[in-house]
């Protein structure tokens, strides 16, 4: 179905429009004082993963597994204590100050409130990554914002059904769409993220007019893709994965409606041939991820990701720096697999750390190159991302990921559309730097600080 057809649907117009509705679109609401940067340094965002305890289902979680098994060791919700010891270390030995808080689903860990509150004590501006379920009472989100949540991060999988089937819960689109408008009234600034699944992907041009007229500040596109739990057997299949062309027409609308409204746009995970040469500056693959201050820092995410910080039971690993999360990366997480098996060693570790971590801060160190280098070894090691025949002519290839090695399994390469004819850039900032803003906070307790 083409975009146009889909746009003039009568059933589709009428989705958008109750979903306004729903938002409360008509009434003039505060809005967050923002200004924007082109600005590119090093992202300084980390995240947390409170627990995979959440109330919804959504086909494509990367936790699908684990939010399924109320035994799964990464299932329950961590203690307080422990969500907060790993904040500090987010600040003390990584230098964040925002952090993601999210789970399964954060508005359901029993000490959130508490957590808002000293993150922002420690100077981690907190962050909600929610469906916003629960955000549809207006006194929660007032007691939200009194808390100090920096901002939310809304997962709007469609519109109508189509969002509610992907989650597996009847009602989940309009309770989504009350609390939006809970928001918009209290003057809590949020963003959308949007998995483009296959039934989403002929809804994304109005999930972008949703976005312009909620207020929302940044729209993610982000490509379903096999990550964690979902690179099982059984999740991912021709009928709910996309193929990249059949996204490219309903994205390239999306962007180019966002862009007129002036609301930045990202797009993960997706080959930058598979969209318009315009749109290559909001391609943000593991390259670029660095430099979206809206994502997470490669050094804390490697130490966060690790399963004790993930885990309700059990002591925190020592922090490593990112010279060393290189190694344990290429690895393909022998150390951490060692560290778990014998606990004596842990001490000898933490040890080994510090004596580490002295001696690296004694070189200089490029740390741009350094975090290209573990961006690749993801993409390369960890997601099996491949070039096609077509990508060896490509002349932008040093600074595209390929094709996720899962995607080609299933579609094949031969979508790829080799750019030619142009210079060969080195830097994966080539398309970005000085085309692509970032809105931030100008509120004065930190003026650079991006939602």
């Amino acid at each position: 179905m083409g975009s146009q057809s889909f746009r003039s649907d009568q059933q589709a117009e009428e989705l958008l429009r109750n979903a306004c509705t729903l938002a409360d679109c008509a009434n003039p609401v505060p809005q967050p004082v923002v200004s924007r940067t082109y600005d590119k340094s090093i992202t300084r965002r980390g995240v947390v993963w409170l627990g995979q305890t959440c109330n919804l289902r959504c086909q494509f979680c990367y936790f699908i597994d684990r939010v399924g098994n109320a035994n799964h060791p990464e299932h329950p919700f961590m203690s307080l204590e422990k969500a907060k010891k790993i904040c500090l270390t987010l600040v003390e030995q990584y230098g964040n100050t925002a952090v993601d808080l999210q789970g399964g689903e954060p508005t359901l860990f029993p000490s959130i409130f508490e957590l808002i509150d000293y993150c922002n004590r420690i100077g981690l501006a907190p962050t909600l990554i929610t469906n916003a379920l629960l955000l549809d009472n207006s006194d929660i989100c007032l007691r939200y914002r009194d808390a100090g949540v920096r901002d939310y991060l809304i997962s709007v999988q469609g519109l109508g059904d189509v969002h509610d089937g992907l989650v597996g819960c009847p009602g989940a689109h309009r309770r989504q769409m009350t609390a939006i408008g809970n928001l918009r009234r209290v003057g809590s600034p949020f963003r959308f993220n949007v998995v483009m699944s296959k039934p989403a992907v002929p809804q994304l041009p109005d999930i972008a007019r949703l976005a312009i007229s909620t207020g929302a500040l940044v729209v993610n596109f982000i490509t379903f893709n096999p990550f964690a739990d979902q690179s099982g057997a059984g999740h991912r299949c021709s009928d709910n994965v996309p193929r990249y062309s059949e996204v490219r027409p309903f994205l390239t609308e999306a962007i180019d409606l966002l862009e007129e409204a002036g609301i930045e746009t990202n797009v993960r995970y997706f080959p930058f041939c598979m969209v318009e040469e315009r749109h290559r500056k909001n391609i943000y693959n593991f390259q670029q991820l660095s430099y979206d201050p809206h994502e997470w820092d490669f050094a804390s995410w490697g130490w966060t990701g690790l399963e004790p910080q993930r885990r309700k039971e059990g002591f925190l690993s020592p922090p490593l720096p990112l010279v060393v999360n290189r190694l344990a990366v290429r690895n393909k997480g022998r150390l951490k697999q060692v560290a778990e098996s014998i606990p004596l060693i842990k001490p000898v570790l933490y040890r080994g750390h510090q004596l580490l971590s002295s001696l690296v801060s004694l070189f200089p160190t490029d740390r741009d190159r350094l975090y290209r280098e573990v961006a690749r070894v993801h993409a390369q090691l960890h997601c099996g991302y491949r070039y096609g025949e077509h990508c060896r002519a490509c002349h932008i290839r040093l600074i595209c990921d390929g094709f996720h090695g899962d995607y080609a399994t299933l579609f094949g390469t031969g979508e790829a559309k080799p750019v030619l004819n142009e210079e060969k850039p080195q830097s994966p900032l080539h398309y970005i730097i000085g085309s692509q803003s970032s809105l931030v906070s100008s509120q004065p307790a930190d003026n650079r600080l991006s939602f």
